[in-house]
């Protein structure tokens, strides 16, 4: 689960004439994730597309122009059949969706020409003023626009090109006409006085008519191209119901047909024979062998060219052959194959060599030496996190998957974090309404990884005792078993400093994962990669936080050396909450932990030092100064789970103690004012009743008006309130552990960068129908 699936590479040699059939094979069988050849073997060309390729590719583009001009939802299309006069029928939906197409057009164009006259003439029907009396002057300029009446005055005041002036005003709309001083000119007279002030000039439509019957004229006119264009959506809409399922079904038949016919570029091929090679899941080899024996026999050899391991290699032929054939190609075309081998070697897998593939038994890789490409094998449940993992990259096929630890720890992290039944409820009702919404399959992996991190938010809140940040011993659920067990520490800081520790521990098993899984990668590289760029974090990370988890002062190093002097020592003492039996010792007080022996903690030193100068070896001095961040500081990062924990919990209860209030007992404990409660009545305590330190919006007001206004602010405050926590848990908790997974934690293994495994073959794309 760890590693990718197992795979192999076969080739197939035989001839020319059988190479439709065997394309046609592969492809039923959706197995082979073909390679491309690269055109270096003498003699050996990449093939042409079987004959037609050219005009499925030019229908299947007429196809796909037509759904996207019909808006045709592939998803949401049914199937429909394809019958033999299918080329004429296309043709028919061709011509008939093109004019409607282009009736649709031009009607558009048009109405986008009267809405602008309709604009155009507006600001005259507001003056009243015809606009062909507005136009046609010799000795007065006019110009008609909006803008200050005060400014557009003074500014035509102050001209000294006017002689006079006169404004006519009609809503927003300004008149002006203007007459020149002697020996001006009236054209531009306006424009130039209006420089400077903000104002928008309207061009006078050409017409005699009045601006009303002029607006009613293209109003009509309007209203006619909307219906045209109603009758033509109409009519594309009853296309996409009769064709729709029709056009869906083609498009899938002919990007089949276009996928084998150009099936032959990928190939190496002379004028009778042919090459290919590919890559096909281990476990599925016999069953390739079987299909492709039966429907051509012998007349082509497959031979398995290696069993890719786990670990980088050249992808040379592995020396064994299948059961594809008996070596002379069906038609005497292994000759032919044979004569063009090159003397270009390749490194086979058991440390000889081999010579390029032909159709006589002999074939060594001929296309690249590519990495295998990639299937994740993952167990059912943890499938959908693949999606988590892939957001960064497709893992190579040499290094370890994390998406089962990313199973193991995301919601795990999700649920710990946020913490409240009420709220896991939603996350899990809001992922599966993600994946019933959503046909794709990353939209349902998201929908089912919200209703994992709900799962859990639903566990970790009936541990902490927490229903929308109301204890479930509040409403009467308090004898539930192991409710309450847990506590998120917004009022005991013991246990708040308890989830300090935890996390810290949690941040040490989760980096020493990745390290250990990044050894196990680096061992391809040899044992002294590994150890120096593995090993060595191990030791310096896990040495220091022994220390740090040890009896002990900061001087315990040089214990058996030289003591240092008193006010040398960085510290005297560790604090009581890690180690020791105090009253403050957290770890001791919940798990009777009281901290390693000094001599572990000796020892945890000296393993930090050992793995710190094995840093400096393997990576130089700039790995030394990586080693506060990457011993100490990414450690530290899982404290941000705290951090979300208690800021969530802290907006949840302020939330409630906005609506209820709250009392504070002599211990410094405060307990929600729920309505008809006192604080005798609450998890047994018995102060007596208190007032309230604070009064909610439920108990705000007298009389019953105002109460009631109290009331419902409180109920919208209660709701919106817990909205804006459920949703920055989202992005909070959510992100947060993201970003724990993808920095910390894959730091640590991860490169990807794997090619994706894309099988030859035919894959469901559309619903069938009914």
């Amino acid at each position: 689960m760890l590693r990718p699936e197992q795979m192999s590479k076969v080739s197939m040699a035989g001839s020319k004439g059988v190479m439709p059939t065997v394309i046609e094979t592969i492809h039923e069988l959706n197995l082979v994730h073909l390679s491309d050849y690269d055109g270096s073997w003498e003699g050996f060309d990449n093939g042409n597309p079987i004959e037609g390729a050219d005009d499925a590719s030019e229908k299947l583009v007429t196809v796909r122009a037509l759904e996207s001009t019909l808006d045709i939802s592939r998803e949401e299309t049914a199937a429909g059949t394809v019958d033999d006069n299918w080329e004429q029928r296309l043709e028919e939906i061709r011509t008939r969706v093109n004019e409607l197409d282009d009736q649709h057009s031009e009607a558009r164009e048009e109405l986008r020409l009267v809405e602008e006259k309709i604009d155009r003439v507006d600001p005259f029907a507001e003056l009243g003023i015809d606009p062909d009396l507005l136009s046609g002057y010799d000795s007065v300029d006019v110009l008609v626009g909006e803008g200050s009446y005060a400014e557009v005055e003074s500014a035509l005041e102050a001209a000294e090109e006017i002689r006079a002036y006169e404004i006519l005003t009609g809503g927003d709309v300004v008149a002006i006409v203007a007459a020149p001083a002697e020996g001006e000119s009236t054209d531009g007279l306006v424009d130039d006085a209006l420089v400077g002030i903000e104002f928008t000039r309207h061009p006078v439509p050409e017409t005699e008519q009045s601006p009303g019957e002029y607006v009613r004229e293209l109003t009509d006119e309007k209203r006619d191209l909307e219906d045209e264009l109603d009758r033509i959506d109409a009519d594309l809409e009853e296309i996409e119901l009769d064709d729709g399922g029709f056009l869906v079904r083609l498009e899938e038949e002919l990007s089949i047909e276009v996928q084998r016919a150009e099936a032959p570029l990928q190939f190496a091929t002379t004028d009778n024979a042919f090459i290919a090679e590919g890559w096909i899941p281990a476990s599925e080899y016999d069953r390739f062998v079987d299909a492709v024996t039966d429907a051509v026999g012998d007349s082509v050899e497959i031979e398995q060219l290696e069993v890719a391991e786990y670990e980088e290699h050249e992808h040379g032929a592995e020396a064994h052959t299948g059961s594809g054939g008996d070596g002379d190609g069906g038609n005497g075309d292994a000759d032919d194959a044979e004569a063009s081998q090159p003397a270009r070697q390749k490194a086979a897998t058991d440390g000889g060599t081999t010579g390029a593939a032909g159709a006589a038994g002999s074939s060594g890789a001929v296309t690249m030496d590519e990495d295998p490409p990639v299937i994740l094998d993952n167990l059912t449940p943890a499938k959908p996190f693949e999606l988590l993992v892939k957001m960064v990259s497709q893992p190579k096929y040499s290094e370890l998957d994390p998406t089962l630890l990313v199973f193991l720890t995301y919601p795990f992290a999700f649920g710990f974090m946020i913490g409240d039944i009420g709220y896991g409820i939603l996350y899990m009702l809001m992922g599966y309404g993600c994946w019933k919404y959503f046909d794709s399959d990353a939209g349902k992996a998201l929908g089912t990884i919200g209703i994992w991190a709900g799962a859990f938010t639903v566990v970790f809140g009936y541990l902490y005792d927490d229903i929308f940040g109301i204890h479930m011993a509040d409403v009467g659920l308090g004898f539930l078993p192991l409710a309450g067990s847990l506590s998120k520490g917004l009022q005991l800081s013991e246990w708040a400093l308890l989830w300090i520790i935890l996390s810290i521990l949690f941040g040490i098993i989760h980096l020493n994962i990745g390290l250990i899984m990044g050894f196990v990668n680096d061992l391809s590289h040899g044992l002294k990669a590994a150890v120096y760029e593995r090993l060595s974090w191990i030791l310096a990370m896990n040495g220091l936080f022994i220390w740090i988890f040890s009896h002990g002062d900061a001087g315990s190093i040089e214990h058996g050396i030289a003591a240092l002097p008193a006010d040398l020592a960085f510290s005297q003492t560790k604090p009581e909450f890690l180690v020791g039996t105090g009253p403050d010792a957290v770890l001791y007080e919940f798990l009777g932990f009281a901290g390693l022996p000094e001599i572990v903690g000796i020892l945890g030193i000296a393993m930090f030092l050992v793995g710190s100068v094995m840093v400096g070896v393997g990576e130089g001095i700039a790995g030394v100064f990586e080693i506060p961040a990457w011993a100490f500081g990414h450690v530290l990062s899982y404290l941000r789970m705290v951090a979300v924990l208690l800021a969530k919990g802290g907006m949840a209860f302020a939330v409630n103690l906005l609506v209820f209030g709250a009392y504070e007992t002599e211990a410094g404990y405060t307990y929600f004012n729920y309505p008809g409660l006192h604080i005798t009545e609450i998890s047994g305590y018995e102060y007596g009743e208190l007032s309230p330190e604070f009064v909610g919006l439920v108990h705000a007001g007298d009389g019953i008006l105002v109460s009631a206004i109290a009331i419902i602010a409180a109920i919208v405050v209660f709701i919106l309130g817990h909205i804006l926590v459920l949703l920055l848990g989202i992005t909070a908790a959510g992100i947060q552990m993201l970003r724990l997974e993808y920095v910390e934690f894959f730091q640590k293994f991860y490169q990807g960068g794997g090619e994706e495994y894309e099988p030859f073959g035919e894959e469901q794309t559309v619903q069938p129908a009914d």
